[in-house]
């Protein structure tokens, strides 16, 4: 057994010995198997740790000095970060590598990633091996860069010099060119940017719309009368309030007098009758001629009170309320009187100034007639005068003592004619301006027209055995009605007829329209024209309006109830009520076109000077040439449209634009005429562009434009 023993032993032993053997051949693989198993990650690690520091060396930083700090400073760092991160934002970190793989902050430097952005074709093999507590050791290493002042400030420093001086220190191979991801987000902000812009665009252009209509609504409702008061002198800005003030001071000065007026009449109240009237003289010149609150003076709440003290004491002593009314009444009464006075006298002078000549028009004419006289006979001939008889040219008649007024109307026909070597011009002008009439046609002929100016006097046919009108012009009873001496007393009784004192009423020009046919007996067809007109458009289409019969072509003007028959006409009178409708439609003369073979037929002038005749006393109708028209050319009048002729420029406002721009021909009619200064300026335009402002005479007689 002993021997057995032993040989086992050393059987055992020997094979101690082979396993020895066997393990000492075996150990060299496995110290390589554990190499490479545990040394080479870690190798890799450190070859990661110092890409950051070659990465900052690119950026002006050394690559010893990086080096150091992460090689003394990297554990504590990585623990710190730990303890501050939670749990699920370590978690978040693993779970974005899904989408972006894993992170580090030269993957962030790179490309700029975000773990809510989703990138197509994204390579994210080079970053497979780093793990969540990699990007948090990176993140802490270049938290400790930052901490070194020094460094950085030396980096940034050669970075700004570099990029100032515009040259790349950095070689090209170091040099990071754009990813497609990156490229990719630039166009998508690009897109982004371009959509908001016209977003915004399109947006202001909506805002301003809305703001425009708004406006518009605004202005619409905006009255006119209180927009008329608003003056840049003014002391202070038009609102509802802004003459209460005043009023109050205008209500004491009232009471004042009522209570002055009773306290005159009772002989113990003499000191307080003195005190009122006092008041009222402080506060007369403390009022002024102040219609708000800021034009009075600065001592006016003062005089108030004083006024309010005064008034106080006279309703203790004074109050009497049979006493105050009587007086108020009486006051009430005097005041409407002294309006009355003042609105005839308002009528008068507007009627004055409307036919008063403007010193222009007057300097005008005195040029021309000199002018004229100093002319030689033979050249004060107009040309193409085979033309003034001829039916197959478009003939015009025009009335008119107004040089300038005349010439528009002319120039403006022309102007818009399509064929002005067709057009007549056949002028009539009084003795006093025949020769200034003559010598601005002839300085200034219409173009290709023709033009021919008479003198009414040189109408010998006209006289009052003939005319009833003129025959009445030279009456007695006519001279008194115009010339009588008492004009102020007449003013005082009554305005009714103060219109109808006109001066152009004692003119033969406004009643030679009734004599067409005996003026110009060779012509088929005329159209008749008044001074204060202008034609905007081609009117030779009147001539081939069919007139069905009739004599007159004119646009009605029963748009409004005042302009119908009743208006011009007494129909208390048997004769005008048995002949005549009351609510028959007016019409208006400026612009008509007169069939004058159908005149001829049916003898309009015989009924003119019928009904003229009646007149004589003037109870069919009061003065002017309207009511005998309307009279005459009864149911003998055809209505054109009313875009051939627009009236009213001579006295409303409120004339729609569009009317203005599509009328043939637009009529002054009215008081305030185109070439006076009460003329309204919004249409002064229409007539004065066509004034020829350069010529000597309209220059050295100053005409405004």
């Amino acid at each position: 057994m002993p021997t057995s023993k032993r040989l086992s032993h050393s059987a055992s032993g020997g094979g101690l010995q082979r396993s020895r053997a066997s393990a000492g051949r075996c150990r060299l693989p496995v110290v390589l198997l554990l190499f490479l198993s545990i040394l080479a990650p870690l190798l890799f690690l450190a070859g990661r740790s110092v890409r950051a520091p070659i990465y900052s060396d690119q950026k002006g930083v050394s690559n010893l000095s990086s080096k150091q700090i992460l090689d003394w400073k990297e554990q504590p760092a990585v623990q710190k970060l730990k303890s501050i991160l939670t749990k699920e934002v370590i978690d978040s970190i693993v779970a974005s590598r899904d989408e972006l793989g894993p992170w580090s902050l030269d993957f962030f430097r790179r490309n700029h990633g975000s773990s809510s952005w989703q990138i197509d074709e994204l390579d994210n093999s080079a970053q497979s091996n780093v793990t969540a507590e990699d990007a948090i050791q990176t993140v802490a290493g270049a938290q400790l860069k930052t901490s070194q002042g020094t460094s950085e400030h030396d980096a940034s420093f050669h970075v700004s010099s570099s990029k100032d001086k515009g040259v790349k220190d950095e070689s090209a191979e170091n040099q990071l060119p754009d990813s497609p991801a990156k490229l990719a987000r630039r166009q998508l902000r690009e897109k982004r940017r371009e959509k908001r812009v016209k977003e915004l665009i399109q947006h202001d252009n909506e805002a301003l719309v809305k703001l425009e209509n708004a406006a518009m609504e605004r202005s619409k409702s905006v009255d006119n009368s209180i927009l008329g008061k608003y003056s840049i002198w003014r002391r202070d800005n038009e609102n509802e309030n802004s003459d209460s003030t005043v009023r109050l001071m205008r209500d004491q000065m009232i009471m004042a007098k009522v209570y002055s007026l009773i306290a005159k009449s009772k002989s113990s109240h003499n000191k307080l009758y003195l005190e009122l009237l006092n008041r009222l003289k402080e506060s007369q010149r403390a009022l002024g001629e102040a219609n708000a609150d800021g034009d009075l003076p600065h001592n006016a709440p003062e005089k108030i009170k004083l006024m309010g003290q005064a008034l106080s004491k006279s309703r203790e002593e004074l109050y009497d309320c049979r006493a105050i009314t009587g007086r108020l009444r009486l006051m009430l009464q005097s005041a409407e009187e002294q309006v009355r006075g003042l609105k005839k006298q308002s009528t008068f002078l507007s009627q004055l100034a409307a036919k008063t000549i403007p010193n222009g028009i007057h300097c005008l004419s005195m040029h021309l007639t000199v002018a004229y006289h100093l002319l030689p006979p033979e050249k004060r001939i107009f040309p193409n005068i085979e033309n003034l008889e001829n039916p197959n040219l478009f003939h015009y008649a025009l009335f008119s003592d107004n040089v300038l007024a005349a010439s528009v109307v002319v120039n403006s026909t022309v102007m818009n004619a399509k064929e002005a070597e067709k057009h007549v011009f056949h002028l009539v002008t009084d003795k006093l301006n025949f020769g200034a009439m003559k010598m601005w046609f002839l300085l200034n002929p219409p173009g290709k027209a023709t033009i021919h100016v008479e003198n009414v006097d040189d109408f010998k046919w006209l006289t009052s055995s003939y005319c009833p009108v003129l025959r009445q012009l030279e009456s007695a009873a006519m001279r008194e009605y115009y010339f009588r001496a008492d004009q102020h007393t007449s003013l005082s009784a009554s305005s009714s007829n103060l219109k109808y004192r006109n001066p152009k009423y004692l003119s033969m020009l406004n009643h030679l329209r009734f004599y067409l046919p005996q003026i110009y007996p060779k012509l088929d067809k005329i159209l008749f024209l008044d001074d204060d007109i202008v034609v905007q458009k081609d009117l030779t289409r009147l001539w081939s309006i069919d007139l069905k019969g009739n004599v007159n072509g004119a646009v009605e003007t029963c748009g409004q109830s005042f302009h119908r028959f009743d208006k011009y006409l007494n129909f208390s009178n048997p004769h005008i009520a048995r002949n005549f409708d009351p609510n028959a439609c007016g019409w208006a003369y400026g612009m008509n076109i007169f069939d004058l073979k159908e005149w001829k037929k049916r003898d309009i002038t015989g009924i003119y000077h019928k009904w003229q005749n009646m007149n004589e006393d003037r109870v069919l109708w009061k003065l002017g040439t309207l009511p005998p028209g309307l009279l005459t050319f009864y149911k003998l009048t055809f209505p054109l449209d009313k875009s051939w002729h627009v009236l009213g420029l001579g006295y409303s406002p409120s004339i729609d634009r569009t009317e203005i721009d599509n009328a043939a021909v637009i009529h002054y009619n009215g008081n305030m005429k185109p070439w006076l200064e009460l003329s309204l300026t919004k249409y002064r335009p229409f007539w004065s562009k066509y004034i020829k402002h350069d010529h000597p005479h309209i220059r050295s007689c100053s005409f405004s434009q």
